[in-house]
């Protein structure tokens, strides 16, 4: 007896088995090691870009923009030179606590 057009008989669906259904199935051991390798593979390759973003530390600074040294420091060095006055730096030093910096 034969099948209605359009339905697969259990020799059909054998057939096309044997004829593609092994590769996307998996029944083949070596696809098996080629499912595994890639998996690998994207996996190292995920890695290592998230290896090379954060290798530099954090984000980088901009051309010409370098971390300017606190106010305080400054202040404290132009004394220590003598380029003001004791008064002149008691002044500026409370300015500089009154304002956060």
């Amino acid at each position: 007896m034969a099948a209605p057009e359009g339905i697969l008989t259990d020799e059909d669906v054998s057939k096309e088995h044997l004829m593609y259904g092994w590769m996307m199935t998996g029944t083949d051991p070596v696809w098996w090691v080629v499912w595994i390798v890639t998996a690998l593979l994207i996996i190292a390759a995920a890695v290592a870009i998230a290896g090379l973003l954060t290798r530099s530390g954090g984000a980088r600074p901009t051309v010409g923009a370098e971390a300017a040294p606190p106010a305080r420091d400054i202040l404290d060095q132009r004394y220590a030179r003598g380029e003001i006055d004791h008064d002149e730096y008691i002044r500026r030093r409370d300015e500089l606590a009154h304002s956060g910096r």
